[in-house]
């Protein structure tokens, strides 16, 4: 016969199993959003310092289902979490190691670097000036963590190889939001 501490304790390890499966959404403003990609990857190409479920390959598209990559300091995410961008309306996920967001995590600074263009094709410097034309001095934006899985996202790629003209999606970015509407 159960006593009565053992009917406590089953609704409380209900209770905490149920929190540690679902988080609570959180904004996160103040974060420096910086872009890379195959041309300036370290080595040039396409591999990541984690596999998230696509191998040790960067992609996505930036959907719920198939986020894209994007590099941090070990420690600033969990790996493979996946937050969501208003600023690009595309979700993210953390499967990769960037230098550069390390000192700026050691010294209290919020950093994340976003995989542009595709994984088997370098764009040379036009990829990087697309870049660069994305990471300007105000490029401090907010990233949500444990977000919903139906937040808009714009189905357009951040950067296109090719000969179009229209290579670079820098326009496709938006950076006011309401954290009402998304938390």
């Amino acid at each position: 016969m159960p006593t009565n501490s053992t009917k406590l304790l089953l609704p409380l390890t209900a209770l905490f199993l149920q929190g540690s499966i679902t988080s609570a959404c959180e904004v996160w403003s103040g974060v420096q959003h910086t872009f890379y990609g195959y041309p300036d990857n370290d080595p040039p190409g396409a591999a990541i310092s984690q596999d998230c479920g696509r191998g040790f390959t960067a992609g996505g598209t930036g959907t719920f289902s198939d986020p894209l990559t994007m590099a941090t300091a070990p420690g600033e995410l969990e790996n493979c979490e996946v937050v969501y961008v208003p600023y690009l309306k595309k979700y993210l996920r953390n499967e990769d190691y960037c230098a550069q967001c390390v000192v700026d995590w050691q010294s209290g600074l919020r950093h994340i670097d976003v995989w542009t263009g595709e994984s088997t094709v370098n764009g040379g410097e036009d990829q990087i000036n697309c870049e660069k034309q994305l990471t300007t001095a105000e490029s401090i934006y907010t990233i949500i963590r444990s977000p919903r899985g139906d937040l808009e996202v714009d189905p357009n790629p951040i950067y296109t190889p090719g000969n179009d003209g229209q290579t670079c999606h820098a326009d496709r970015v938006y950076p006011g939001f309401d954290s009402q509407q998304i938390c």
